[in-house]
């Protein structure tokens, strides 16, 4: 997979899943404010893009993934999870179906083994999985409609403001104010139509941009806000990623008691850190009150507005109004989680 484009400053961390496509072009603060006015666009062409065909494909993944897909309807989108059996989260899939194709974006360094587990799960059923990241690219546009000539997952109405649809449960109970908004869409675009799509598309923005405005709208990202333990329940993807009346899938049964019971061992905080300092805290860091590690950093940004912020997960019994520290770095907490 290649940049779509070769301008721009490249991520400063070549381990970073966004390595190898533009982290900024020179005015990252600029780049925020224009994407938060709905324009520009953003080069994701790092993501993973998989198919997957064959009559049986929405019913087979409704068994597999967390969300209710299996009566998508042509040009409508989803976010899902692939869970281990213990409730865990492995994977971020943003599903779309076009009525004869479903198709899956995601992390780069997550493609092959998520089209490892499809393949391994097709029995005799009529399905077939394909990476066709090298043929096709993502491009991020903060705007919410579909693009009638290609494949198009909507950010869920949950991270931008809008009414969401019924995903079983009270699955927003826990859910404090989400902190600012994030709207969006990832195109699908195949390589060979590229250029006659970016000219016309405005102007580009770095994905240092982009991770500023998520960050700020308190949206995880797996693998960046989460590790090897963490359940949907912390981090806020009831009904965004995760329907509660769904059929089993694998882990349910996890999520299903940690909701009925109310206390998911962590919550997704947002970090409003000390701008006296130069430097961010690593993603990773232990986060500390009184001298005790009570969580970890998951992203960080220097957002246009806001200044320094990040994402944590930090242990539920942590007093929300407590300052807490990272990596000597002062900080208050603005919840996303509550309970």
């Amino acid at each position: 997979m290649t940049a779509l484009r070769s301008q721009g400053v490249p991520h400063p961390d070549l381990n970073h899943p966004d390595s190898g496509v533009a982290w900024h072009y020179g005015d990252p603060h600029g780049e925020q404010r224009r994407l938060e006015g709905g324009g520009g666009y953003v080069d994701l062409s790092q993501r993973g893009v998989l198919t997957v065909t064959g009559p049986d494909r929405l019913t087979w993944l409704h068994s597999l993934l967390s969300q209710s897909i299996e009566h998508l309807q042509p040009g409508e989108s989803a976010l899902s999870l692939l869970l281990d059996p213990h409730g865990r989260v492995e994977h971020e899939l943003h599903i779309i179906d076009d009525g004869e194709v479903t198709w899956i974006t995601t992390e780069s360094t997550a493609t092959q083994q998520v089209r490892t587990f499809l393949d391994s799960m097709r029995f005799m059923l009529r399905v077939e999985i394909a990476d066709v990241s090298d043929a096709y690219a993502v491009v991020w546009q903060p705007v919410r409609v579909v693009d009638d000539n290609f494949p198009t997952w909507l950010v869920p109405e949950a991270f931008a403001g809008l009414p969401a649809p019924d995903a079983g449960g009270e699955w927003n109970r826990l859910l404090a104010e989400r902190p600012a908004l994030l709207v969006g869409r990832e195109v699908i675009v195949s390589r060979a139509e590229l250029d006659t799509f970016l000219d016309s598309a405005g102007q580009p923005a770095g994905t240092w941009a982009l991770e500023a405005l998520r960050i700020a709208a308190g949206v995880p990202r797996v693998g960046l806000d989460t590790d090897t333990r963490t359940i949907p329940n912390e981090v806020g993807w009831l009904g965004s990623a995760v329907h509660l009346s769904k059929g089993c899938y694998r882990g349910q049964e996890t999520v299903a008691r940690t909701h009925n019971l109310g206390r998911p061992p962590r919550r997704l905080v947002l970090l409003h850190l000390d701008g006296t300092e130069e430097r961010l805290p690593a993603q990773g860091t232990l986060v500390t009150l009184d001298d005790k590690t009570v969580g970890t950093v998951g992203s960080s940004a220097r957002h246009h507005e806001l200044g320094p912020i990040a994402l944590a997960l930090v242990k539920r019994s942590v007093a929300i109004d407590a300052v807490l520290l990272a990596d000597g770095i002062s900080a208050s907490q603005q919840p996303i989680i509550i309970g």
